[in-house]
């Protein structure tokens, strides 16, 4: 396994030391369950960053010294089978917690996985609607009541032609809940608010009659239509449910990119469920982008920051001779740049080659790139991270960390 150098080991051990025995910088508090019980968490006291949330942590005090340990999502897992492109699962699941911040803000709320709607509640939700089924008895099973929760178009795909599916694309792809817990007038953590994501398609593929895969565009605004409709649905289902009456409902509508993107989605809107209402009202719109370097999407809509890639590349392809090729992302809001990824994969054969590179990259990030913008770029050999450079916006010097 490799080490990380200088100024990284340090930051690992500091997120290390947040998490030991209660009474090291961690506070005990009373936390609300699904179920409307009571359990023990603990707190830390500690945040390396005043824009994040401190997240609660579930103790057990039979324990000698007790055991903290960190609470999964209650439908843990669901994320990986329902959506696609692995770059949306992390873009979702951060930009909801960002998106969040505005409406739960990490100065009064902490975080926890969603633990109000199950794996099994998810993936009824998130199948075809179809009617159920009397047995011979006349009675109707839970399995075939589930049937009609379904939220995706109804269809019967054993027999379904093309225009059908065509007609009847899934558009939903998965809900992500994420809760946000305040402290009551008695000291006790008790669910806050509630934010909820739609991971919507942007492209249906399927196949049918032995054929395909065929591949349809689903439009933005076809798109926002069948989100808006579903996620009146979700409300007055999450309202149903027990805790989840009286406390604001945050809904993001997040639009996946096609599978084999190298660049992952981005929300496209979003609104707020006041508590005690089931009311769906306006979307706000949210201007998002995230870009390929280089592309002619870039070029043509992002010309400055195209300009400093080709510069950057020219310089590195001079300097290095078994450089090939970089691969950079970027992330817009309004129309700003927020955040720049550069991933360089190249060839080394030895360490010394590790850092001369780094530091000629360090000294072009600081001759070309403009610091309004954080910057991450990775440098990588055999697939392996050999040296990454990162510079937080409006800080003037990049940090470098090699691994050894």
């Amino acid at each position: 396994m490799k080490k990380i150098a200088g100024v990284l080991g340090i930051g690992a051990l500091f997120l290390l030391a947040s998490c030991g025995p209660v009474g090291n910088g961690e506070e005990e508090v009373k936390q609300e369950t699904a179920d409307g019980g009571e359990k023990t968490s603990v707190v830390s006291s500690y945040n390396y960053s005043d824009e994040e949330y401190k997240v609660l942590l579930p103790y057990e005090k039979s324990k000698a010294k007790g055991v903290v340990n960190y609470e999964t999502s209650a439908a843990r897992g669901v994320i990986i089978n329902q959506i696609a492109n692995r770059l949306d699962i992390s873009e979702v699941e951060e930009g909801l917690r960002n998106h969040s911040k505005d409406v739960f803000s990490p100065d009064d709320y902490y975080f926890r996985e969603g633990q109000m709607l199950s794996s099994d509640i998810l993936y009824s939700w998130l199948s075809r609607y179809a009617k159920a089924q009397k047995d011979d008895k006349g009675k109707i099973s839970e399995e075939e009541e589930a049937k009609e929760l379904g939220l995706n178009p109804e269809l019967n795909e054993e027999e379904a032609s093309v225009e059908d599916f065509r007609n009847n694309p899934k558009y939903l792809s998965h809900i992500l809940e994420q809760d946000y817990m305040t402290e009551d007038d008695n000291g006790d953590i008790k669910l806050g608010g509630v934010s909820i994501a739609l991971a919507m398609k942007s492209e249906y593929q399927f196949t049918t009659g032995g054929k395909g895969p065929y591949r349809e565009e689903i439009s933005q605004d076809e798109m926002l239509s069948q989100a808006n409709e579903m996620a009146k649905k979700i409300v007055e289902r999450m309202r149903e449910e027990e805790g989840l009456g009286q406390v604001p409902i945050h809904i993001a509508i997040y639009r996946e990119a096609k599978k084999e993107s190298v660049v992952p989605g981005n929300f496209v809107a979003e609104t707020t469920v006041e508590k005690g209402s089931s009311s769906v009202g306006d979307w706000k719109k949210i201007k998002e982008d995230n870009v390929l370097f280089p592309s002619d999407e870039a070029e043509e809509n992002y010309p400055d920051e195209s300009q400093y890639i080709t510069a950057f590349e020219t310089k590195v392809a001079s300097f290095f001779p078994n450089y090939t090729g970089m691969v950079g992302r970027g992330f817009y809001q309004d129309g700003e740049l927020k955040k720049l990824i550069i991933d360089i994969p190249i060839q080394f054969e030895g360490n010394a080659e590790v850092v001369a590179f780094s530091q000629y990259a360090y000294g072009q990030i600081m001759d070309i790139f403009p610091n309004y913008y954080d910057l991450e770029m990775n440098i990588t050999s055999n697939d392996q991270t050999e040296a990454l450079i990162t510079r937080e916006h409006d800080t003037k010097e990049p940090k470098v960390y090699i691994l050894n």
